[in-house]
């Protein structure tokens, strides 16, 4: 029998401090589900942010205690066979992902989100600039594009992460507070992910930016050749 050869935990571990992602700063844009779905992130050889399709508008600022807080869980149903002391089948039944902000800014996205309504037909008072509506008796529920991006490190490092929802709608949102403390008047949302036929998924994932393309070999990805196609 060979012996085996030995070794040393610091000869085996590999521990990239660089593969760490924070999200520094980002959006979540919100479209009518009508809107076009994005299909990439990036292009050219310099991994450019490419502009999202028309419709998507910035929910803006966010608060940042939460920031933009995804969501997924997972239903299995399992198998108990005699004789068997563990589960023999394991099956996922269900697969939820969702996403929660709070907003900050009032306007008419956030105040549609929120209040479950449609603002296209409502018009300023002429005169005093006043809006006014009703939340109907029974609301229609609206699906939306959700297209979440974040950015980490700058130049030539920069990261860009995103998610897509191509059919996400409200399920749930939090209580407002009106006060005089520290918090703004805020719009607490929770939105839930569907399978979208036009784009044959519930959820869609992007990475790129030139700080990705660099640390592709580093997390496991083939590496594009010099001079590849963009």
């Amino acid at each position: 029998m060979t012996t085996p050869t030995t070794t040393t935990y610091d000869a085996l571990k590999r521990k990239q401090s660089e593969l760490i992602r924070k999200a520094l700063e980002g959006s979540i844009f919100i479209a009518d589900h009508t809107a076009d779905l994005p299909t990439a992130l990036t292009s050219g050889d310099a991994a450019g942010l490419l502009p999202l399709p028309a419709g998507y508008e910035d929910i803006g600022w966010v608060d940042k205690g939460d920031g933009a807080t995804w969501s997924r869980s997972v239903d299995t149903a399992e198998v108990d066979s005699w004789g068997a002391v563990e589960p023999t089948r394991t099956d996922i039944t269900k697969q939820t992902d969702g996403l929660k902000f709070t907003a900050q800014e009032t306007k008419r996205k956030t105040l549609e989100l929120y209040e479950g309504v449609n603002l296209g037909s409502v018009v300023p008072d002429p005169t005093t600039g006043e809006v006014r509506f009703d939340r109907p008796a029974r609301p229609a529920t609206r699906y939306f594009r959700v297209f979440g991006l974040f950015v980490d490190g700058v130049g030539p490092d920069t990261i860009y992460v995103a998610k897509l929802a191509p059919r996400a709608t409200v399920t749930d949102t939090g209580d407002q507070k009106w006060s005089d403390d520290d918090d703004p008047v805020g719009y607490e949302v929770t939105l839930t992910a569907k399978y979208d036929e036009d784009a044959g998924t519930a959820m869609r994932f992007f990475f790129g930016g030139p700080g990705w393309k660099a640390l592709l070999a580093d997390m496991g990805f083939p590496a594009p050749a010099p001079g590849g196609a963009a």
